[in-house]
Protein backbone atom coordinates (compact mmCIF):
# COMPACT_ATOMS: atom_id res chain seq x y z
CA UNK A 1 0.00 0.00 0.00
CA UNK A 2 1.48 3.24 -0.38
CA UNK A 3 0.14 6.63 1.11
CA UNK A 4 -1.49 9.11 -0.92
CA UNK A 5 -2.95 12.81 0.25
CA UNK A 6 -6.30 13.92 -0.74
CA UNK A 7 -6.54 16.65 -2.79
CA UNK A 8 -9.33 18.42 -1.13
CA UNK A 9 -9.12 18.26 2.81
CA UNK A 10 -5.46 17.50 2.63
CA UNK A 11 -5.62 13.69 4.97
CA UNK A 12 -3.31 11.05 4.74
CA UNK A 13 -4.78 7.93 3.38
CA UNK A 14 -3.73 4.46 1.74
CA UNK A 15 -4.04 3.64 -1.42
CA UNK A 16 -2.56 0.56 -3.83
CA UNK A 17 0.23 1.49 -6.12
CA UNK A 18 -1.43 0.79 -9.37
CA UNK A 19 -4.56 3.01 -9.14
CA UNK A 20 -1.66 6.05 -8.63
CA UNK A 21 -0.19 4.79 -11.94
CA UNK A 22 -3.88 4.95 -13.58
CA UNK A 23 -4.34 8.19 -11.97
CA UNK A 24 -6.78 7.30 -9.40
CA UNK A 25 -6.58 7.93 -5.99
CA UNK A 26 -6.71 11.47 -5.07
CA UNK A 27 -9.46 11.36 -2.96
CA UNK A 28 -9.66 9.67 0.57
CA UNK A 29 -13.50 9.46 0.01
CA UNK A 30 -16.69 9.84 -2.34
CA UNK A 31 -17.54 12.51 0.08
CA UNK A 32 -14.63 14.86 -0.85
CA UNK A 33 -14.27 13.77 -4.34
CA UNK A 34 -18.07 14.68 -5.16
CA UNK A 35 -17.37 18.02 -2.94
CA UNK A 36 -14.45 18.84 -5.13
CA UNK A 37 -16.34 18.24 -8.44
CA UNK A 38 -19.08 20.98 -7.02
CA UNK A 39 -18.28 24.19 -8.70
CA UNK A 40 -21.65 26.37 -7.93
CA UNK A 41 -21.40 28.12 -4.10
CA UNK A 42 -23.66 28.38 -1.03
CA UNK A 43 -26.36 31.31 -1.40
CA UNK A 44 -28.67 32.64 0.83
CA UNK A 45 -32.19 32.03 0.83
CA UNK A 46 -33.96 35.61 0.11
CA UNK A 47 -36.73 34.93 2.58
CA UNK A 48 -35.03 33.09 5.22
CA UNK A 49 -31.31 33.65 4.64
CA UNK A 50 -30.87 29.49 5.33
CA UNK A 51 -27.52 29.10 2.80
CA UNK A 52 -28.32 26.45 0.08
CA UNK A 53 -26.12 25.32 -2.83
CA UNK A 54 -26.45 26.63 -5.91
CA UNK A 55 -25.02 25.26 -9.33
CA UNK A 56 -22.99 27.66 -12.25
CA UNK A 57 -26.60 27.09 -13.98
CA UNK A 58 -28.93 27.87 -11.11
CA UNK A 59 -27.01 31.17 -10.11
CA UNK A 60 -27.25 32.14 -13.86
CA UNK A 61 -31.08 30.86 -14.36
CA UNK A 62 -32.33 33.23 -11.56
CA UNK A 63 -34.17 35.84 -13.65
CA UNK A 64 -34.83 37.90 -10.15
CA UNK A 65 -31.66 37.40 -9.18
CA UNK A 66 -32.95 36.36 -5.93
CA UNK A 67 -32.30 32.60 -4.44
CA UNK A 68 -34.47 30.37 -2.45
CA UNK A 69 -33.71 26.87 -0.11
CA UNK A 70 -37.44 25.83 -0.96
CA UNK A 71 -40.39 26.13 -2.66
CA UNK A 72 -42.52 27.11 0.21
CA UNK A 73 -39.55 30.05 0.81
CA UNK A 74 -40.29 31.13 -2.91
CA UNK A 75 -43.62 30.91 -3.28
CA UNK A 76 -44.14 33.14 -0.28
CA UNK A 77 -42.00 36.05 -1.74
CA UNK A 78 -44.11 35.59 -4.88
CA UNK A 79 -47.47 35.99 -2.98
CA UNK A 80 -46.02 39.40 -1.54
CA UNK A 81 -44.62 40.43 -4.93
CA UNK A 82 -47.48 39.80 -6.93
CA UNK A 83 -50.52 40.51 -4.83
CA UNK A 84 -53.23 43.88 -5.83
CA UNK A 85 -53.04 45.40 -9.04
CA UNK A 86 -49.39 43.59 -9.70
CA UNK A 87 -51.56 40.39 -10.43
CA UNK A 88 -52.69 39.57 -13.87
CA UNK A 89 -56.16 38.19 -12.42
CA UNK A 90 -56.70 41.28 -10.34
CA UNK A 91 -59.85 43.13 -11.23
CA UNK A 92 -61.18 45.65 -8.52
CA UNK A 93 -59.65 44.59 -5.38
CA UNK A 94 -63.31 45.62 -3.70
CA UNK A 95 -63.14 41.98 -2.05
CA UNK A 96 -60.06 41.60 -0.42
CA UNK A 97 -60.80 43.50 2.55
CA UNK A 98 -60.25 40.36 5.06
CA UNK A 99 -56.98 39.28 3.70
CA UNK A 100 -55.50 42.48 3.98
CA UNK A 101 -56.08 42.25 7.20
CA UNK A 102 -54.69 39.05 7.48
CA UNK A 103 -51.61 40.20 5.76
CA UNK A 104 -51.12 43.33 7.76
CA UNK A 105 -51.08 41.04 10.98
CA UNK A 106 -53.96 43.13 12.38
CA UNK A 107 -54.99 40.65 15.98
CA UNK A 108 -57.86 38.61 15.24
CA UNK A 109 -60.37 39.82 18.21
CA UNK A 110 -63.56 41.73 18.19
CA UNK A 111 -62.75 45.27 18.75
CA UNK A 112 -65.82 46.04 21.22
CA UNK A 113 -66.70 42.18 22.87
CA UNK A 114 -63.06 41.14 22.96
CA UNK A 115 -63.53 37.65 21.56
CA UNK A 116 -60.96 35.89 19.88
CA UNK A 117 -63.54 32.96 18.28
CA UNK A 118 -61.86 33.52 14.50
CA UNK A 119 -64.79 30.79 13.29
CA UNK A 120 -67.57 34.57 14.20
CA UNK A 121 -65.05 37.49 13.49
CA UNK A 122 -66.41 39.68 10.33
CA UNK A 123 -64.51 42.24 8.87
CA UNK A 124 -66.36 46.07 9.57
CA UNK A 125 -66.32 48.82 7.06
CA UNK A 126 -66.17 51.95 9.65
CA UNK A 127 -67.56 54.43 6.82
CA UNK A 128 -69.80 51.39 5.70
CA UNK A 129 -68.04 52.22 2.15
CA UNK A 130 -66.80 48.35 1.23
CA UNK A 131 -64.81 50.27 -1.78
CA UNK A 132 -62.77 51.74 1.02
CA UNK A 133 -60.24 48.98 2.06
CA UNK A 134 -57.56 51.60 4.06
CA UNK A 135 -56.63 49.28 7.24
CA UNK A 136 -57.59 52.60 8.79
CA UNK A 137 -61.00 52.06 7.78
CA UNK A 138 -61.13 48.40 8.49
CA UNK A 139 -62.11 46.59 12.04
CA UNK A 140 -62.71 43.15 13.11
CA UNK A 141 -66.06 42.18 14.54
CA UNK A 142 -67.62 39.37 15.87
CA UNK A 143 -71.01 38.31 14.24
CA UNK A 144 -73.29 39.55 17.43
CA UNK A 145 -71.26 43.34 16.97
CA UNK A 146 -71.20 43.66 13.53
CA UNK A 147 -74.88 43.13 13.67
CA UNK A 148 -75.91 45.82 16.46
CA UNK A 149 -73.35 48.25 15.08
CA UNK A 150 -75.33 48.36 11.71
CA UNK A 151 -78.61 48.72 14.26
CA UNK A 152 -78.24 50.43 17.16
CA UNK A 153 -77.49 53.79 17.22
CA UNK A 154 -75.45 53.29 20.84
CA UNK A 155 -73.38 50.94 19.50
CA UNK A 156 -72.48 52.98 16.57
CA UNK A 157 -70.92 55.34 18.62
CA UNK A 158 -69.55 52.84 21.11
CA UNK A 159 -67.38 51.85 18.42
CA UNK A 160 -66.28 55.22 17.67
CA UNK A 161 -65.09 55.82 21.03
CA UNK A 162 -62.78 52.74 20.92
CA UNK A 163 -60.65 53.81 18.01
Amino acid sequence: MARAVCKRCGKSFNVKPHWLKVGYGKYCSADCHHASMRNGKEVPCSVCGKLSYKTQKGLKGSKSGKYFCSKRCQTLWRNQLYIGPAHKNFKTGEFVYRAKMERHKVPKICRLCKTEDYRVLAVHHIDKNRKNNSLTNLVWLCHNCHFLVHHDESERERLARTE
